[in-house]
């Protein structure tokens, strides 16, 4: 509050008149972004509208990437975040989705409903070539199919960083074209499907 207060000339304190708390202040700030993604909602099919939604979503979250530590940081969802679930759950609904394979949808689909993916491992890929290369035969005896992803898939060269856009988009879609034949099998099993 003190960094904000003197980055507005005003004193910290006059800053608790608009909000109650910093944790007040961050989540306003949060839900400030999340309201930034605009829905695609027309884009020709439930999967197609997904597929856009969330891009638009992981656009706004690269644009601020401090939001993805802080909203995981959080326990309670903003209102923004609320209309932004709504509004993919009505995507769903809307393509044809039980309110049960919506419910699993949702989870399957996980952080990357916000635009993010929660890795396991940072793969920022800042090691130089050479020492990659190096990592990678040394790997080679214990781990030769570590070692043989490490070096054939990587968009960087040897143990580099993977294209996170590129990973983003491929599990979505995978994702998607999952969920899709589900929606159909059930939709068949109904009585008169």
């Amino acid at each position: 509050m003190r960094r904000l207060g003197q980055e507005l000339g005003v004193d910290p304190m006059s800053l608790y008149r608009h909000v109650g708390s910093k944790d007040a202040l961050l989540d306003a700030m949060s839900d400030a972004v999340v309201a930034q993604i605009e829905p695609v909602t027309d884009a020709g099919s439930w999967q197609a509208s997904a597929r856009a939604t969330m891009l638009a979503a992981r656009a706004a979250m690269l644009e601020h990437p401090w939001t993805v530590e802080l909203r995981s940081s959080r326990a309670a969802p903003t209102p923004a975040e609320l209309r932004h679930l709504d509004t993919l759950l009505g995507i769903l609904r809307d393509g044809g989705f039980s309110v049960a394979l919506t419910h699993h949808a949702i989870h399957v689909l996980g952080s990357r409903v916000l635009g993010f993916s929660q890795d396991l491992y940072d793969d920022g890929g800042d090691t130089p070539p050479h020492e990659a290369e190096a990592m990678a035969r040394a790997l080679a005896g214990s781990h030769p199919r570590l070692a043989e992803l490490a070096v054939a898939v990587t968009h960087t060269g040897a143990l580099g960083g993977c294209d996170d856009d590129a990973e983003f988009v491929f599990a979505i879609d995978l994702v998607l074209d999952g969920l899709e034949r589900r929606r159909a099998l059930e939709a068949a099993r109904r009585p008169g499907g």
